[in-house]
């Protein structure tokens, strides 16, 4: 028998002081090869009524958004070809359903979107529009 090779990594995620790493199959259509590195905190704009947002990407298909919420702040979204949402820290409620810190969820297309930040704030990462072109890669 021999020994099967794998195939290097394309990339090597991490910090030196360690994290916690969202992991999303399909994340990127197989055609955008496009890379780059944004310290989302520092994007954020100046808040308004308690909602400070930066766009990380936007294109033709879909718009990715992180967003910091002072607590019982309240965001919406038309949500327009779908949304998804990853709570990063805090709490926020979420078309009335209760989300902590590492939650994530899924809404369809024609779903509009209201997050309320619980008594602590939120931080919120949000990708929109892209749902009708998602589809599993060809193998």
């Amino acid at each position: 028998m021999t020994p099967m090779s794998c195939p290097l990594p394309s990339h090597t995620p991490g910090s030196d002081a360690g994290c916690t790493i969202f992991v999303k199959l399909w994340q990127f259509d197989t055609d955008d090869r496009t890379q780059f590195h944004k310290d989302m905190e520092a994007e954020l704009g100046a808040p308004e009524n308690g909602v400070a947002t930066a766009i990380l990407h936007r294109d033709m298909r879909e718009t990715v958004t992180f967003s910091s919420l002072e607590g019982g702040a309240t965001m919406t979204s038309d949500a327009t070809g779908g949304a998804e949402i990853l709570v990063i820290s805090g709490t926020a409620a979420v078309n009335g359903e209760a989300l902590r810190q590492n939650a994530w969820l899924r809404l369809p297309d024609g779903s509009a979107l209201t997050a309320t930040a619980g008594a602590e704030g939120a931080t919120l990462w949000m990708k929109t529009g892209h749902l009708p072109y998602a589809k599993a890669p060809q193998v």
